[in-house]
Formats: structure tokens, sequence, C-alpha cells
């Protein structure tokens, strides 16, 4: 009998949960500093009650860096079995967050699918449900109508839900006023700044936060403070409409963390290099060391195709600079629906780029695997070289199509013989070196 009500409560109250368990074991920390990271609000581990196969993940800055995938239907893209088939490949390629931002249908029951059986962490944008939900367009519905959908959401048992809740009516001015490049280009951001010019009515994600707020305690779901004013490209990063959004962000993560509410704090977007490790230490003091979760940074504007490079240069530089948690991007970005193999790129690139920066911070046992690679590679050991790799199957299948000839078989094609690693093997046993 569960006598609390969210891991924060939890840990604030010296109970030790089986979710915190799992996640200390795991990060290779002592139960008691993760319980202790847990009650400040600097860890959160997104774990919905309800949500029952979720094997439990935590997300801080101290801790590894966590990957999320972004999929679900559009009116274009409408098969839910491929959007099936995308999260077992995320799911089997480590990611460690999935999140349904599907935006046709009948999107409950793959949201129900969803937590009854995935056991990454599950994320939710209700504002987008929420036309869908009611069938009705977006100038008709109430601020219950949004609250309901919340409510929903957290009964079908979703980990974290992003809501924009950081944009007001004097965004409205802002946005009219400073002329941004982009605008706004969170689409979550774009429905509420919407419905605000719409209805004249203050955002209700924020003028009802409170109500919110109770239903997130209730079902121990995560508040992922969505980033509305996030720069969509270069020209628009770190402004005044980004940065006076993330202020009230940092007011709403206390008021969260008031009633015991886990909160994450969501980032850009588009940022030049030079700026994105200033952005993650801007966000670490506004928002009182809050995990940070953003997406990408893409670094450049230019590479639609590609952006999931784009975003992994980005990701490895804000994660060694404090981000917790990146959103993945895939090929596809700026440009279509990822597909199957859109997925597979985006978790690679960005799976590299959180490993790349678990390195750099020194997080226990991060470099382990990298030395096990190095002591493959010495030996010229294939099959545990494979192992090693992040993605095996590829690793196996470019080696096996351009094979070396049988007489140089322990090496590869590009050196064959010239093998600087054969030899120096070779040199240090004191045998003899064939070239030719």
């Amino acid at each position: 009998m569960r006598n609390y009500t969210t891991q924060m409560d939890a840990a604030r109250k010296g109970i030790l949960t089986p979710e915190m368990k799992k996640v200390a074991e795991k990060e290779r920390m002592a139960p008691a500093d993760l319980q202790r990271l847990v009650a400040e609000g600097k860890v959160v581990i997104c774990a919905n009650k309800k949500h029952t196969c979720l094997e439990p993940e935590g997300i801080g800055s101290m801790l590894r860096t966590k990957i999320n995938v972004n999929l679900g239907v559009s009116r274009d893209c409408k098969d839910y079995d491929i959007e099936m088939k995308k999260v077992m490949s995320a799911v089997e390629l480590g990611a460690e967050a999935i999140m349904d931002l599907s935006s046709h249908g009948n999107t409950q029951p793959f949201r129900q699918k969803l937590t009854r059986e995935c056991p990454a962490m599950i994320g939710t944008v209700p504002v987008y449900d929420s036309v869908i939900h009611y069938q009705r367009d977006l100038a008709t519905l109430t601020a219950q109508d949004f609250l309901d959908v919340i409510r929903l959401h957290a009964e079908d048992g979703v980990d974290f839900v992003t809501l924009h809740c950081g944009i007001t009516r004097k965004t409205i001015e802002q946005i009219k006023k400073h002329k941004r490049k982009m605008n706004i280009v969170s689409r979550g951001g774009s429905l509420v700044f919407a419905w605000m010019s719409m209805t004249g009515e203050e955002n209700p994600f924020y003028e009802y936060y409170d109500q919110i707020l109770d239903i997130c305690e209730e079902y121990d779901v995560t508040i992922s403070l969505g980033d509305a004013c996030r720069p969509g490209c270069l020209a628009d990063a770190t402004d005044v409409c980004q940065i006076e959004e993330l202020v009230r962000l940092g007011e709403l993560t206390k008021r969260a963390w008031d009633h015991n509410v886990q909160v994450m704090v969501e980032g850009p977007g588009h940022v030049p290099l030079n700026q994105v490790a200033a952005n993650m230490e801007v966000q670490k003091s506004i928002c009182m060391g809050a995990p940070f979760y953003v997406l990408g940074p893409l670094v450049t504007d230019i590479a639609p195709g590609y952006d999931h490079i784009t975003g992994a240069i980005g990701g490895a530089v804000a994660a060694m600079s404090g981000a917790a948690f990146l959103c993945y991007v895939t090929p596809a970005e700026h440009l279509a629906l990822p597909n199957v193999e859109d997925v597979r790129q985006g978790i690679i690139a960005s799976k590299i780029a959180a490993h790349a920066a678990d390195i750099a911070k020194g997080v226990p046992g991060a470099r382990e695997i990298d030395d096990r690679m190095a002591d493959a590679r010495r030996k010229l050991d294939w099959e545990e070289q494979f192992a090693c790799a992040l993605d095996p199957e590829t690793a196996r299948a470019i080696r096996d199509s351009r094979s070396p000839e049988d007489d140089h078989s322990d090496t590869c094609s590009m050196c064959g013989k010239f093998c600087a690693v054969r030899s120096m093997n070779k040199a240090l046993a004191g045998e003899y070196i064939d070239i030719l």
C-alpha cells in the first residue's frame, strides 16, 4: 500500500521506492544519494502508478543522458501498426522514452497499448489530443476541456505530459513586437497561442495550473514544461521571448515542487553551437537544477535530410553542459513524418551524442564499453567489436559487404596487410611482418 503520492513525495518522506532502488542500481549510485536528488527535484523518475510494465529510469544531469523518441500518426500518415514497429525498434535500440504525438484518429487505444506493453517512459502532449478527442475546432474548446484531457491521459497511464504553461497573453504582444523570423515553431505552443488569440482568454494551462498539479500529483505524472517560444532558427536563439518564458517556467517549477509534483523543463531548439552551453547554464540557474529536456539542439538551419547529425552535434554539447534528456531528431525533421529507418537513424545519432557527453561528464562506467572496444580492436576480434557496437547489425553488414581476402581475413579491407594493428601485434611478438 503506497503511503506517498509521487516519487518526490516519497523521497521527501524518506521512503526509498522500488523505482528509486532500480534507478540507483542502474546508475551505480548510492540509493540515499538518488533519493536526495529526487527530493530536491534535480532528478525525476517519470513513473505513473498505472504504467505497471514500466522499466524505471532516472533523468538528471548527473545521471546517464536519456533519449526520447517522438512518433505518432497524422492525417497523412495514419497507420498505427507502423507506429508500433517504430516503438519496438526504439526500445530495442535503447531509447528510454516514447512520446506519442498522434494528431489524427482515435488516439486512446494506441496510448493505452503503449502504457500496457511498452517498458519505456511514455509521454504525450494533451493539447494536441484535445481537438481530436472532442472532434471540435480549437476555438470552441474550453479551459475545462483541456484539463479533462490531461486527466484522461493520466488515467491512461502516461508518465509525463508536455504542457505549454509558460506563455501568457503578454506573449502575444511580445511576438508581435519582436518580429521573430520563425515566430512560434512549437506545435503545442502555437495551438495555445491561437486559442488565446481567438478567445481573448488567458492560457488555461497557466491560469489553472494548480488544478493541473492536483491531477499530476494524484497519478504521479511528471510535468514537462514545454518551451512554446523555443527558437525555430538560429536568428531567434536566446532572444527575449525565449528567456522571458524560461523565467516563468522557473516560477512554475517551484510551484510544482510545492505540490510534490516532479518537473522537467524543455529547451531549444535551434541554437548556434557557441550558445548551447550558455543556454544550459541559464536554465540550471533559473530553474534551480530541474532536469533540462532539449530538442537537438540543432546548430545550423541548412541540413534538411541530415538534421539527425545537426541535432547530435548540439545534443552532445548540451548534455556535456548539463542537459539531462535529449529528444531525438531524425533525417526527416522539417520534411516529413519519420519512417522506421528514420527513427532508427535518429536514435543512433542521439545515443552517440548522449554517450559522448556521459564520457565527458565522467558518469560512472560510461567509458567501460569504449575500453572494451579498444581491446577488441587491438586483438582484431571482430565478434567482440560487433558486441560493443551501438548498432551491431550495421557494423557487421558493412564488414561482410566488403570483406578482406582470405590471407589477411583478420584485418579489414581498407588496409589489408598494411593494417597498423596487425603490423604492431606482429612486431611486438617478434614475428615476421609480410606486406605483399
